[in-house]
């Protein structure tokens, strides 16, 4: 590892609380300047006091684009540079898949994932300019797989990270790094003011029951300058991962997830391979 000067510009969103504030506060503890946006930014008044010029908030709603692309300009008038970028703007809607309406199914996704990909078009052209910069895209636990009651935020984070792989490979020509991180559990208000909830179904009531009891037995969650000061070493780092797993569950959970994955394939290698024989196109193909 080594120690990035300090004086970086940041350019946070869901900044105003839980994983966004701690990453707001850690960044501006190591010197840098913060550009801090959220829907509403009251919480964040204490820090702007605090850091003075060193720390611009910003109302965004990340799910207009038009909104995000015009921040984004505001804030590079401002400092005149982006260095760290992270999607953080998030929130979890817990319900089965069948219980979900088209409106909030949409909404999950509108935030998770196009916010992030409205934030990642809009700094892009940017951080190219500059040959630099180092987009931090925060996912979950919840894109190791699919899981009973979070499937909906799940496909959200799956999603996220299906095209940050792409744009991270697409970005590096330009110097542009990309990291997704994958926290575990936090004591942040993601379960309180950032959770939404279905209309429960009764077919469901059984599994419903055994799942929150499980919730109730196995929770144990972290504070969020933990994941903080993880970010920064992350960002400090001369060749950031790709995936950075954030605590121990989390860590496990992807080891057996990988595992269960591999041995499956390896059941099935036989079909697999007898589903693929390559030969010529067909006559009339694609006439």
């Amino acid at each position: 590892m080594t120690t990035a000067p300090t004086g970086r510009v940041w350019f946070i969103t869901g900044a105003s609380r839980g994983l966004g504030r701690a990453f707001t506060e850690a960044a501006l503890g190591a010197g840098d300047r913060v550009v801090a946006v959220a829907r509403t930014l009251t919480s964040l008044e204490p820090l702007a006091a605090e850091h003075g010029d060193r720390l611009l908030t910003l109302p965004l709603d990340v799910t207009d684009r038009a909104a995000v692309h015009a921040t984004v300009e505001e804030a590079v008038r401002h400092f005149g540079r982006l260095d760290v970028v992270v999607n953080n703007a998030g929130f979890l809607a817990m319900g089965m898949i069948e219980e979900f309406t088209e409106a909030q199914a949409r909404a999950q996704m509108e935030t998770n994932f196009f916010g992030a990909l409205w934030v990642s078009q809009a700094v892009l052209p940017h951080l190219r300019a500059q040959r630099s910069g180092h987009l931090v895209q925060i996912s979950s636990i919840g894109a190791l797989g699919g899981f009973p009651l979070t499937g909906m935020y799940s496909a959200s984070k799956f999603a996220l990270e299906g095209m940050s792989e792409a744009l991270a490979a697409e970005a590096a020509a330009f110097g542009v790094k990309l990291t997704i991180v994958e926290p575990g559990g936090y004591w942040t208000d993601l379960y309180t003011t950032g959770l939404t909830t279905t209309d429960p179904l009764d077919a469901y009531a059984p599994l419903r029951a055994d799942l929150e009891k499980r919730f109730a037995e196995g929770s144990v969650d972290s504070m969020p300058h933990l994941a903080a000061e993880a970010v920064m070493k992350l960002v400090d780092s001369p060749e950031p991962p790709l995936r950075l797993l954030l605590g121990s569950l989390v860590y496990d959970l992807a080891f057996d997830v990988s595992r269960q994955r591999m041995e499956t394939w390896a059941a099935w290698e036989e079909t697999s391979r007898a589903a693929e024989q390559a030969t010529e196109a067909p006559e009339g193909y694609g006439s």
